[in-house]
């Protein structure tokens, strides 16, 4: 901190910087809450950090405790879905393409890059805000991101134009000074760990359609097949109009061994689910389901509009 003069924006990004930068690791806990429309999801989250570049973000959904683990490590990206048995290997700069409420370098790296930040002091918290990089959701415009006197992360809010918080994260415990095993970060440790925690329950039969509850304009269903598959089955649901496009639920298969499966694309938080989203769909898996939302003439922005609003959980209000 500087003398008796005011603590300025310069004095805690210098602070701020200094403190990340240095750091060889960390453990983060928290809780993330995402609003979708009236529906709030909530997400226990822990993440773990250390030199150089490796990341593990695990993602709890609440309410029917399914994880998935965002792996970076020296051989590559991953997204790991226990339940499955699968772990999807990304050609990704994840995580540093866009803002992440939860990892300390992307809350520093928009700091840094936003030169119309503001900053301000409370009795408790400095509070940066800035603009975001959310490239798949232009609702999400810009950020505050709460820290305690000692430059720990508390809270970040990220927001639309109308101030409206469409995404929360509130940190509970903060230890820079984690020790990790060898193994923590390697895919074959986090496949064996994650699957002993979780129980693997095939699905055979889609219950219930889906139909997502974004539609864009002037487009609507014009054709629903339903075809059986070797011990599964896939509906396939094609929309016509304006924006066309095609909304396919199949079930998903539980590999014997674990098995890796290339991806082209980026790992993208949606509400109910980390997604796969590349050029001209999103894929993602909920509940044993697989979804994909395919369209040739559809920004990504829209895609993971129909995406979002293919929900099957009960939600908090």
């Amino acid at each position: 901190m500087v003398g008796c003069g005011k603590y300025t924006v310069k004095d805690a990004q210098g602070d701020l910087e200094k403190k990340i930068n240095k750091t060889d690791s960390y453990n983060l806990t928290g809780e993330m809450e995402i609003i979708n429309n009236d529906d709030v999801y909530k997400y226990d989250v822990d993440v773990s950090y250390s030199k150089t570049d490796k990341f593990r973000v695990s993602l709890k959904n609440k309410t029917n405790n399914h994880e998935q683990i965002i792996l970076k490590n020296s051989d590559g990206v991953y997204v790991l879905t226990p339940t499955l048995n699968k772990s999807f290997k990304f050609q990704s700069d994840w995580p540093y393409n866009n803002s992440q409420v939860y990892l300390l370098q992307t809350l520093l790296s928009d700091i840094q890059n936003d030169e119309n930040k503001e900053f301000k002091e409370t009795g408790q918290n400095y509070i940066f805000t800035t603009s975001v990089n959310y490239p798949n959701n232009s609702d999400l415009v810009k950020q505050k991101i709460y820290f305690d006197k000692k430059l720990n992360p508390s809270k970040v809010e990220v927001m639309n134009e109308e101030d409206d918080v469409l995404i929360k994260m509130t940190f509970k415990k903060v230890d820079f000074d984690a020790k990790f095993k060898d193994n923590y970060f390697s895919l074959d440790n986090n496949m064996k760990t994650a699957k002993v925690e979780e129980d693997v329950n095939a699905v055979s039969k889609i219950e219930s359609e889906i139909y997502p509850m974004y539609i864009p304009e002037n487009t609507k269903l014009a054709d629903k097949e339903v075809v059986n598959l070797d011990g599964g089955e896939r509906i396939i649901m094609t929309f016509e109009g304006d924006n066309p496009f095609m909304l396919v639920q199949q079930t998903a298969s539980v590999s014997d061994e674990a098995a890796i499966v290339s991806v082209l694309g980026d790992p993208i938080q949606m509400a109910t689910s980390v997604a796969a989203v590349s050029d001209n769909m999103v894929s993602w898996i909920d509940n044993g389901i697989e979804y994909y939302v395919v369209a040739d003439n559809m920004s990504e922005s829209e895609l993971l509009s129909v995406a979002n609003s293919v929900s099957v959980l009960p939600v908090s209000k």
